[in-house]
């Protein structure tokens, strides 16, 4: 696939989620398979901690399910038909329009999450990103990702159209985290126990 494709895929990802987000929506799977490692990424942290659901969707099943366990959650997303139905799912959270490569949401949060979200960037983008991310993350914060296998550009889809994903490499992930002091980094690829996917998880952000 040339550059001009990818970049015309990644242009149209916004019109997709918004014509597809009652098809998302109801189609997601609700099961919390990703229930070990949310456990993982909380351990440590308070109840209620402030949490930043980054790419949140439609809320369901990771925005509710934190505000089941007691957590103040706020959700952001680039899809205004997505935070609408977040709105309606999740009503004791806080959902807004937000596009995670110019993220300033004038707060800080004890733990983030970005799930099947941060990997829509490109590799450029995610680089200028991360930094802004962190900026959010509190001394001490937790942070959870998933990402690829390694630096560059793919395609899938959602509801039968074309979406983009981007990754770094592993070991540039690893370097940005350590170099935010993070006292616990993690990269778990191809975890069969959520189909798949490669994890990214740092916990204890340091204070500098």
């Amino acid at each position: 696939m040339s550059d001009t494709d990818l970049e015309t895929i990644k242009a149209g990802m916004a019109g997709v989620y918004e014509r597809n987000a009652a098809a998302w929506d109801e189609g997601r799977d609700t099961s919390v398979r990703e229930k070990d490692w949310l456990t993982r990424w909380l351990e440590g942290l308070p109840v209620p901690s402030k949490i930043l659901d980054l790419g949140c969707g439609a809320g369901r099943p990771l925005s509710g399910y934190l505000v089941e366990l007691g957590h103040e959650v706020v959700g952001v997303d680039a899809s205004a038909a997505m935070i609408a139905r977040a709105q309606a799912n999740v009503p004791d959270a806080t959902f807004k329009v937000a596009d995670m490569r110019k993220l300033d949401l004038g707060q800080t949060f004890d733990a983030i999450l970005s799930w099947d979200a941060f990997f829509h960037l490109s590799p450029e983008e995610q680089r200028a990103a991360l930094p802004l991310i962190l900026n959010h993350l509190k001394p001490g914060g937790h942070l959870l990702l998933t990402v690829g296998d390694d630096e560059g550009e793919v395609t899938g889809t959602v509801a039968g159209e074309p979406v983009y994903h981007g990754s770094l490499s592993p070991a540039e992930y690893l370097d940005t985290l350590q170099a935010a002091g993070f006292e616990e980094i993690s990269y778990t690829p191809n975890d069969p126990t959520v189909l798949g996917r490669y994890v990214l998880l740092a916990r204890g952000k340091g204070t500098s």
